[in-house]
């Protein structure tokens, strides 16, 4: 037998017959803050996360017409804030209610060459990838450590492991996401659970922008032999999201199609 993310999420038990919390919404009752939102993996798990009875609060960096009609489509609020700034994060979180889930997604892959990557290029992979999960932790941790309850979920990448070779500043920020998440996962145990999820190569707008023949190669070598769709990506994080998973923390789990 077989069990999904979808199936997990969806009620079905793992020992066959119903799940415990069959016919009730997945995410019903929980407010869930999703950073760098507005499109690609953080739409989906937007539009996916309010499928599944969650109330979402979206985000970009400016309110552009995408953040805006994405709002408008699933009913959901939305904040706008540069990431990488924690006065801005911070006010733009303290006019909030009360987060149950944040979803670190905000990213950017400024993909060059090593020798032709800048000081300002690393600053700037850092300040949005690494920073802005800091930042955006920071401010909802205190909130959650007040309710004595919490999920972060932070988007790392395969890039960040050793074995794939990428774009050294996003590679490396990418592994310190995932440092990062073991490592307040200890920190504000038990009530806080913090878990990463590092998605292969996925067919988003930034994909399509950092497409070279390395990386079409190494597409190639995709067990699946193909790209993630990246609500195949949302239902994965939506799972951690959920009351289905409630005895995991530090971890990153890889979907990649078995790269």
């Amino acid at each position: 037998m077989t069990i999904t993310a979808t199936d997990l999420l969806s009620g079905k038990s793992l020992l066959g017959g119903k799940s415990p919390l069959s016919g009730k919404s997945p995410l019903g009752g929980k407010t869930i803050l999703i950073t760098g939102s507005s499109r690609g993996i953080g739409a989906s798990i937007a539009k996916l996360a309010a499928a599944y009875g969650a109330k979402v609060i979206l985000h970009g960096k400016t309110q552009s017409a995408e953040l805006v009609n994405l709002a408008s489509e699933i009913g959901a609020e939305y904040i706008s804030c540069d990431v990488s700034d924690e006065l801005q994060v911070k006010k733009a979180v303290e006019a909030l209610g009360e987060i149950d889930v944040l979803v670190n997604s905000a990213g950017v892959n400024l993909s060059k060459p090593f020798l032709e990557q800048t000081t300002e290029s690393w600053k700037e992979t850092f300040d949005v990838n690494v920073l802005g999960t800091v930042n955006f932790s920071k401010a909802v941790l205190p909130q959650m450590i007040r309710n004595r309850q919490g999920k972060i979920i932070n988007i790392a990448s395969i890039k960040g492991y050793l074995h794939i070779p990428g774009s050294t500043a996003y590679a490396a920020s990418k592994a310190a996401i995932m440092s990062l998440t073991s490592n307040m996962a200890k920190e504000f145990a038990p009530h806080i659970l913090v878990n990463a999820v590092a998605p292969g190569f996925t067919d988003t707008t930034m994909t399509e922008k950092t497409l070279t023949d390395r990386i079409r190669k190494q597409i190639d070598q995709i067990p699946l032999k193909r790209m993630a769709r990246p609500e195949e990506i949302a239902e994965v994080i939506l799972f951690l999201a959920s009351d289905k998973c409630n005895y995991m923390t530090g971890e990153t789990i890889k979907v990649s199609g078995g790269l």
